[in-house]
Formats: structure tokens, sequence, C-alpha cells
């Protein structure tokens, strides 16, 4: 069975978690099948994987006008394929074009939903609302839907309620068990700016509003003094988010030592360096499907305090691999909290009791470890999704 996967991401150009997810998959799936990748960007070394550059006369387009020129060209592409695989909005056009050029299954991957990302027309501006009708087009022609996890099914069938749910499954992001693992370098982490002697708190994530990342430096002003927070942080959606994390990282660096952010992208192995010296991982989203993050920290052996909000409860075992902070949203689809101090004060003081029980945050992190084995192996999420394929050709 030939499966051509198309995304905007892959590597070497990956800025989220998706183009993480879109990259591991692959390489599980082509010890199975014939897997053939087609994605945005420069062109690829790697053998069967085809790039695409926007088509020069929509280079300055609206993004959403250029990712469609970008998705015209792999839809022609795709000929002969026996199944495609689109993952995200950007490729979601491309697959449902070869679906109905080529008469093929099409399966799509929700990552995330852009009617719970309305933020987006920030970016997009009304690139936004062609954003959210190639997403439901697709969504709701598609063979089969995969969520990254079950809290992200019940939103796909909140969202687009006249898709049939028999046709939603949830398999779950996976994590490289060997690439993710407990990595002590002092010298790699001293050379980034971080103690690794003092207690830590870890961020990775996009500068975007479903980070929570504002939230998350209100919070660190009320953790113990001693405490260092490290943020890896970067590719943010818009300038003025970033401006707006700029001042909160200014103001934070004025108040206490210890606050070490790096913008650059971290190679797997200094990223993995940086979170076996946490103590606590902490992922303050607002909007999380499931956060691969969250998995690579806890293959690294490191506790997770994440927000009770989408998929993360069902990676997160609360007071056995991290703990869990209660948030009430609001009901529009921004995730926004309904009180947000008092989010904030639960998450500062839910990262206050982890860090300071280094001996109780190391257990979680042990336990964390055995979950990401057990449960979110590579080839187990392989395996469920070769069968989805053949359950459609």
């Amino acid at each position: 069975m030939r499966v051509d996967v198309i995304s905007r991401e892959y590597p070497p150009e990956i800025y989220g978690g998706a183009g993480v997810h879109v990259a591991e998959l692959v390489r599980a799936l082509r010890t199975r099948l014939d897997v053939r990748v087609r994605c945005f960007g420069q062109p690829r070394q790697e053998a069967e994987t085809h790039a695409y550059l926007v088509p020069g006369a929509l280079s300055s387009a609206n993004p959403a006008l250029a990712t469609l020129g970008v998705d015209l060209a792999i839809a022609d592409d795709v000929e002969g394929a026996d199944l495609v695989h689109s993952h995200t909005w950007y490729a979601n056009a491309a697959g449902h074009l070869a679906q109905l050029l080529h008469d093929v299954p099409h399966v799509v991957t929700a990552h995330s939903l852009e009617p719970l990302r309305p933020w987006k027309a920030e970016q997009l501006g009304g690139g936004y609302r062609v954003s959210s009708w190639i997403e439901k087009t697709a969504f709701e022609s598609a063979n089969a839907v995969i969520a990254v996890s079950d809290g992200m099914r019940r939103d796909i069938l909140r969202c687009y309620p006249s898709l049939d749910e028999a046709k939603v499954t949830t398999i779950h992001n996976g994590i490289d068990l060997e690439r993710w693992q407990r990595t002590i370098d002092h010298d790699a982490v001293r050379g980034l700016g971080i103690d690794p002697d003092r207690p830590t708190v870890v961020f990775v994530g996009r500068i975007t509003r479903q980070k929570g990342l504002p939230y998350l430096l209100e919070a660190a002003r009320r953790l113990p003094t001693d405490v260092q927070l490290v943020l890896c942080a970067g590719a943010p959606d818009t300038p003025e988010i970033l401006r707006e994390v700029q001042n909160g990282v200014a103001a934070l660096q004025t108040e206490r030592t210890g606050v070490v952010w790096i913008e650059r992208m971290l190679a797997p192995r200094e990223l993995a360096a940086v979170l076996s010296h946490a103590t606590a991982f902490v992922c303050p989203s607002v909007y999380e499907p499931l956060g691969i993050v969250n998995l690579e920290a806890m293959a690294c052996g490191v506790a997770v305090v994440g927000t009770h909000t989408g998929g993360i409860p069902e990676v997160v075992d609360d007071g056995v691999t991290g703990r869990l902070v209660p948030i009430e949203q609001v009901d529009d689809g921004t995730g926004t909290p309904l009180d947000p101090e008092r989010f904030v004060s639960d998450l500062a003081r839910i990262l206050t009791e982890v860090v300071s029980d280094p001996e109780a945050a190391a257990r979680m992190g042990e336990a964390g470890r055995r979950r990401a084995e057990e449960m979110f192996a590579w080839d187990r999420i392989a395996e469920r999704t070769d069968a989805l394929y053949r359950s459609l050709v």
C-alpha cells in the first residue's frame, strides 16, 4: 500500500508538535508501508520526500491563499497513492482535493481545531475564515478523522456536529523513547545559562495564545525565590504576542534571578538535557489537544504540571506522574480562564508544592517515564494507524 502523508511541517522545518508527530509517525510507518511525504518549504534530501514552495504569484498573498497554492500542486502530484493522510488545515485542502481528483480515501489527523483558535484571526486576518472553511470541508468529507486524544475527539464532534462520530477515532500522539530519555549534562545546560544546582521549572512551547505563557509569567512571580524559570519559547504567532511576552519576561527579570529565556530551537539532545535538569516541567496551556512536549518531559523522567484541559489529563496521571491545575474556561473557543487570577494562583501554588519536594517530584518523573513506555511508544501508534488505513483501502 502506498500512502502519501501531507504536512506543512517536516524535518528540518519544524516549529510545533504537529511536525514532530508527522516525522515520528512516518518513520514508524515506513517499516510497514510505502510512505511518501509531501511537505511545504525547501527541498529535502530524504528519499520519497517532496517539498513544495509557495507559487511566486502568491508569495505576497494572504497566508491562507498562499497555502492553497501549495495544496493545489500537492493534490496533483499524489496521483498513484492508495490513500492520503493530511495533518493540520494547511494540508487538509491538498488531501481533500486529492480525494476528489484521484478517488482515494482521505484520512485527517486533528492536531488542533480552527473554531477553538479564534486568536488566529490576529495572524491570518480574513484568511482565518478561509482556513476554517478548509478544515470544516475536509473533516466533513474525510473517510476517517484521527483525534490525538479523547478530549480532542469530543471537541471535533462539538465543532462539527454533522460529522459521523463513527468516523472519528482516537489514536494518541507518541514519543520516541530512545531520543527522549534522561540526559544529565551539566556543561550543556550551563552553556545555555542554566544553573543545574537550582530547583528549576521548565516551559517549552511556541509563543501563541493557546500555550498560556503570560499566565505562567504572572505565576512565576509567586514562586520561591530560589526557583529558576527556564523558557524555551520561540516562533511567535504575531508581533503583538511576542511583545507581550518580551515585556513580561523583562519585568520578571527585574524582580528575581534565574529567569532564562532561550529563543532558538534547541536540538533534541540539548532539549533533553534541559528537561532532565528540571525539577518540574510546566504546561500552562489553555488549549492543548494532547501536548507532545508533556510526553517528551515524561520520557526524560520529569514531573509534569499541566492545565486540566484538552488531552493533558490523558497524559498526566494526577498525583502519580505530575499534577493537574484546575481551570474553568470561557465557552467561546478562546480557552480564556473564567477567573484568571484563580488560575494563576492555582498554577503558582501547585508548582511551588512540586518544586518544594524534589524527592516526590523525582518519583513522579520515574512514573512518567514508565507511563510513556507503556502507553505512548510509536510502534503502537503506527500499528493502530496502519490498521485504520487497511480498513479504508
